[in-house]
């Protein structure tokens, strides 16, 4: 059984490295913070001091972090993990970025010998959790293909999309129908309420129908309890969306919905709710 190493343990990394001692792989990990580690090493994850360690001793080097320049970071830096790397070693980024960044790993990582994928995820927190993520898959096919049971220990939607690069563009066309999606889920909650409607009833009879969503069965509930901890933070879909607009760009496209949606929760990251979960813009109809 692999050795799966993981660098990153926030509020999706636990449930991952979580999921993966379940299965019985055994698990390393390093954060930049010890004690938000606590919980895993607890549990049977051991305790690594740095990146480099990770690399260098793993089978598998999985990385979620926060964002590009933290990936880039985590690769190329000197305790990066494609300089310290075995080859033969997979290297998994799982974190939402850039996809010319994917491709720039897949090329440095095949120069040293190592395989490296693409999987960024979505199912936010509960999929974390329950091992219930989707997980989008850009890199070699056989690579995808060797992986299968890691994959198969944190999510239940495991898609092969392509070439390197394909599984962070999935990932975009992920947040831009979850970018309009908030957006409307949050409207018909804000109209319920001027309605004098209950809102829970409201959600029990639109959940199962044409309207139904993710966001709306998991998201809402959480905005009618006025519940704003993170399953997955404001600043970090900012930075999803932020991305999308540049690839946007590239493809000589326009995504309005896209651009509505990043201009409200911009501005909600300057009234202060950055470290807020993304069904916090029920907020910005309060404001």
């Amino acid at each position: 059984m692999y050795k799966v190493g993981f660098i990153g343990t926030g509020v999706m990394g636990q449930g991952m490295v979580k999921n993966l001692l379940k299965a019985g792989f055994p698990v390393q990990v390093y954060t930049r913070s010890k004690q938000k580690a606590e919980i895993l090493i607890e549990e049977g994850a051991k305790w690594c001091d740095s990146p480099a360690e990770v690399a260098s001793t793993a089978d598998v080097v999985i990385t979620m972090v926060g964002y590009p320049a933290d990936v880039e970071q985590i690769y190329f830096g000197e305790q990066g993990t494609l300089v310290n790397a075995k080859q033969g070693t997979f290297v998994i980024d799982m974190t939402t970025s850039k996809p010319s960044l994917a491709q720039r790993i897949f090329v440095e990582a095949s120069q040293r010998g190592v395989y490296s994928l693409d999987a960024p995820v979505s199912g936010g927190d509960i999929g974390a959790r329950n091992g219930t993520l989707s997980i989008m898959v850009g890199g070699e096919r056989e690579a995808f293909q060797q992986m299968s049971d890691v994959f198969q220990a944190m999510g239940t939607q495991v898609i092969y999309q392509g070439a390197a690069g394909a599984g962070q563009h999935t990932k975009m066309c992920n947040q831009i129908a979850i970018a309009s999606n908030m957006i409307g889920v949050t409207e018909a909650l804000t109209y319920a309420k001027q309605a004098k409607l209950n809102p829970q009833t409201v959600l029990e009879s639109i959940t199962s129908g044409a309207a139904g969503s993710w966001s709306l069965s998991n998201l809402v509930p959480r905005m009618i309890k006025g519940d704003d901890a993170p399953g997955f933070y404001i600043k970090h879909f900012v930075k999803d969306m932020g991305i999308a607009l540049e690839e946007m760009e590239t493809m000589d496209i326009n995504l309005p919905g896209l651009k509505l949606a990043k201009k409200m929760y911009d501005q909600l990251v300057e009234l202060g709710f950055e470290d807020n979960g993304t069904q916090a813009l029920y907020r910005w109809y309060e404001e």
